[in-house]
């Protein structure tokens, strides 16, 4: 589904993101690991076109993405949730949800998806009216992660959803990563927590430096203490 081909990124003159290749298949939860500064969040950015100067190829589904306008790829099937979450300010939890909607093609089904959305989010139903920026930190991860999928992406990319979030939810939302890919949506998953992302995910790479240090079936990297220690330990 997602095909990144020596991809090659930077942040002014910082060459951050040197010429990556990795795959996502239809179906998968794939996680990119590291330490903090490796190029995870660059990546993502990169690849949903958020970073200004960027060469390579990303394919989506067999088509070229990497020189589209960000919000193509939202059109497309691809959807991304930002680290820092991004909830609009005034804008109460469902006027967040229907910004989901308004940036993709299915208005029309507003409140069917609201309703699938609480029923996944039960959180979320019992907040609707009340400003979003007010909800809890994990709460707010959960918004951010309801408005992305209002459209039904086939695929979404998160960036560290676990950052800051209590234990108890972070249970609940790693639970709902692994029933969205069960329901049939790819995951790209850039995460600190390593044994939660790989005890759910089918494969990962681990950057060091903007480069793929090691790749491999998340069970096998689950269980290599020596690989976690030397480029995941924060």
């Amino acid at each position: 589904m997602l095909e990144v081909d020596g991809l090659d990124a930077w942040y002014d003159r910082s060459h951050v993101v040197q010429g990556l290749r990795f795959h996502v298949d239809a179906g998968e939860i794939v996680t990119l690991m590291g330490r903090n500064g490796a190029g995870k969040t660059s990546t993502l950015k990169a690849i949903m076109g958020l970073l200004a100067k960027r060469v390579g190829h990303v394919r989506f589904d067999g088509q070229e993405i990497l020189a589209q306008p960000a919000h193509s790829r939202y059109h497309l099937g691809l959807a991304y949730v930002p680290e820092e979450r991004r909830i609009v300010p005034g804008l109460t939890v469902l006027e967040n949800l229907r910004l989901g909607l308004i940036a993709g093609k299915a208005r029309h089904t507003e409140r069917e998806r609201i309703d699938e959305i609480v029923q996944t989010f039960p959180r979320l139903a019992e907040r609707m009216h009340q400003e979003g920026t007010s909800l809890s930190g994990g709460e707010q991860q959960m918004l951010a992660i309801a408005r992305a999928m209002m459209s039904k992406p086939r695929m979404i990319l998160l960036d560290e959803p676990s950052e800051g979030i209590m234990p108890l939810l972070v249970h609940e939302m790693f639970e709902l990563f692994a029933r969205m890919k069960r329901e049939g949506t790819t995951i790209l998953l850039v995460e600190q927590n390593v044994e939660r992302a790989l005890s759910i995910s089918d494969r990962a790479y681990i950057l060091d430096q903007g480069q793929i240090a090691h790749e491999g079936n998340a069970a096998e990297l689950l269980a290599d203490r020596e690989i976690q220690e030397r480029y995941c330990a924060v």
